[in-house]
């Protein structure tokens, strides 16, 4: 018979984790690149929310660990604390754009790993596809804040189109309902942090980096356009109920979208 935790609302390892690992990277950042207050306060508040917010999702779904995937989606979310503190830190200094494309790029190719890693170990959930999509949704927010202090205030739109979705979510619930499967919408979330990503790398001309950087909104407006299409047609058979209070989700539930591209 399993032995029960003396210490049932203990804060979960992982969580408390990812928040040590932020500030021991923020640590390295200021040794190697003189991270100032602004970039130490940005990386704190990022881990410390990202730690509170993701013990609560774990207590809601009765859950004490993270799985396999998560774990590596959690390194992810740690390396955009990081970008966030030197996107942050250019209000005092410019920011260092090799060690910023470099962290920017791990993060990316570790977002195509943590979902091999669950279907290969038989871990996929909501709680973990929820917390890769706010995680990618994050990165390109931050990303797209750093691109726009050189080609216009008009890129901040890729990086918030995501949370103006979750905001129209609420007078019409009908966007909440879930969505078929696509590659494509897999995709156009990838191209969303390559290009930023390139364009902040500063390799390429100010005007190519202008148009690339278009073309990904617009691909970004198509993809949300469609899905949203599919939603409203569709929104009396794929109406979502409220959850009755008390009711926990099981990993197989799917109330919320799963890609930031829509």
């Amino acid at each position: 018979m399993p032995v029960r935790s003396p210490y049932p609302h203990r804060f979960p390892s992982a969580p408390a984790g990812g928040v040590v690992a932020q500030l021991i990277l923020l640590a390295l950042l200021t040794a190697t690149t003189g991270l100032g207050p602004a970039g130490w306060v940005a990386g704190v508040v990022y881990a410390v929310a990202v730690g509170i917010t993701l013990r609560s999702a774990l207590r809601r779904r009765g859950r004490r660990s993270l799985g396999p995937a998560d774990h590596v989606t959690l390194t992810r979310a740690t390396l955009t604390g990081c970008v966030t503190a030197l996107v942050v830190d250019t209000v005092r200094a410019p920011a260092p754009i090799g060690l910023l494309v470099t962290i920017t790029a791990v993060a990316l190719i570790l977002d195509a790993v943590d979902g091999q890693v669950a279907r290969r170990t038989g871990t996929v959930s909501s709680l973990g596809a929820r917390f890769d999509m706010e995680v990618d949704a994050f990165l390109i927010l931050v990303l797209s804040v750093f691109v726009a202090t050189s080609l216009g205030a008009w890129v901040l739109v890729i990086g918030a189109m995501r949370y103006a979705f979750v905001v129209a979510s609420r007078p019409l619930p009908w966007l909440k309902a879930p969505l078929p499967p696509r590659m494509t919408r897999k995709t156009v979330a990838a191209l969303q942090g390559i290009i930023l990503m390139v364009v902040a790398a500063d390799v390429l001309p100010r005007p190519v980096g202008a148009v690339a950087t278009g073309l990904a909104l617009a691909v970004l407006v198509w993809s949300f356009g469609r899905d949203i299409m599919w939603l409203y047609r569709h929104r009396d058979a794929t109406r979502v109920e409220p959850r009755p209070r008390g009711v926990r989700l099981q990993p197989t539930d799917v109330l919320y979208r799963v890609d930031i591209s829509a």
